[in-house]
């Protein structure tokens, strides 16, 4: 070797850089995207301006290529191949069960806004039927300014907000749906209404012996250990299914409450009273405007007793019949009756 080229070779040595033989410098590079999806089958890569899941659709992931679709096993006399089926929307619908039906299923799932995005807001809903169809799946178009999109637990991106419906509507069609219908979910006061201090969601209230909650029922049951056992952990328990492995989808959430809900059905369905007819709920309401009582009190929101306030309020008059005979009252005169007994006399 000539000194030059000794002399070139330790100066690229001093300079940290090395021959090509020897691979690439030590620096995190940028992987091509089809490489990557090549290399990876289970992994699908997502632009931020994309949606996470189509409409009533479910991400491919690893743990799902694991789940035995194909198993004979029974529990409750359900298939659990059918649940699990069910859970990743694998199940081919009759016609029939593609309506909603007495059992409806709902999940949410929320952004973040105000200082730092910790207050939740209600972002999307999804609402399947007993067989997992889906009835409902709609995003929720923000009134405030977004400040975390929580992309790795919601699964929602800003492109999502594009055909966002208002909450009015929302919130509207959900109440329509749910109507006369029992409703299954897992801590389902999150989703309806302002609970112990918990994010304000649809603002809606359910008849109390038309909800099924997966939470408390499982652990009223022994089911399991836990007084408020996580919905993963709970499929992951009853299914051998694991699901939230990552970015949450409410579709699949609410497959998965209604799968547990199945199994258990028919033991967490007993003592649940069925509701009041609603004739009889309003011929109460209708006795205590009738009563001629004082002191009862009024309804609510009816105003004074006969006077109208916007609702149709009953008032009851009893028809009173004339006397021919006049009654005696105290102003009559009174000392005429006395007799014609002598002054400062007494008769006995």
């Amino acid at each position: 070797m000539s000194a030059s080229a000794a002399n070139l070779s330790k100066k690229t040595l001093r300079k940290g850089k090395k021959p090509e033989q020897d691979g690439p410098p030590h620096k995190r590079r940028k992987l091509d995207r089809s490489q990557l999806s090549s290399a990876s089958p289970g992994l699908t890569l997502q632009d931020a301006s994309t949606s996470a899941f189509p409409r009533g659709q479910t991400t491919t992931i690893d743990t799902e290529l694991a789940v035995d679709f194909t198993t004979q096993e029974t529990k409750n006399g359900e298939s659990l191949a059918t649940l699990r089926k069910m859970i990743f929307g694998r199940l081919e619908h009759t016609s029939t069960q593609t309506d909603p039906g007495k059992y409806l299923a709902i999940d949410c799932e929320m952004v973040g806004v105000g200082i730092d995005g910790e207050e939740s807001s209600l972002a999307r809903v999804s609402i399947v039927n007993y067989w997992g169809a889906v009835q409902m799946d709609e995003f929720v178009r923000q009134k405030e300014r977004v400040v975390d999109y929580r992309t790795k637990w919601s699964g929602i991106r800003p492109s999502d907000m594009v055909k966002a419906k208002q909450f009015e509507e929302v919130q509207k069609t959900v109440a329509a749906l749910t109507k006369d219908r029992i409703l299954v979910g897992h801590a389902v006061h999150n989703d309806l209404k302002l609970t112990d201090n918990r994010p304000q969601v649809l603002f809606l209230s359910h008849p109390g012996p038309y909800i099924r909650d997966t939470q408390r029922l499982a652990a009223k049951h022994n089911v399991t250990s836990s007084k408020r056992p996580a919905l993963r952990n709970l499929v992951k328990q009853e299914l051998d299914v694991v699901i939230q492995g990552g970015e949450h989808s409410s579709v699949t959430d609410a497959r998965a409450t209604m799968a547990v809900f199945r199994l258990h059905r028919k033991e967490w369905d007993k003592g649940f009273k069925p509701l009041p007819a609603p004739e009889a709920g309003a011929s109460t309401k209708r006795k205590r405007v009738e009563s001629d009582e004082p002191d009862a009190p009024t309804p609510p929101g009816r105003g004074r007793k006969g006077v109208s306030s916007g609702l149709s309020t009953i008032v009851k008059r009893t028809p009173q019949t004339k006397s021919k005979t006049p009654v005696k009252t105290a102003s009559s005169n009174w000392w005429t009756t006395l007799g014609t007994s002598a002054k400062g006399s007494m008769k006995l």
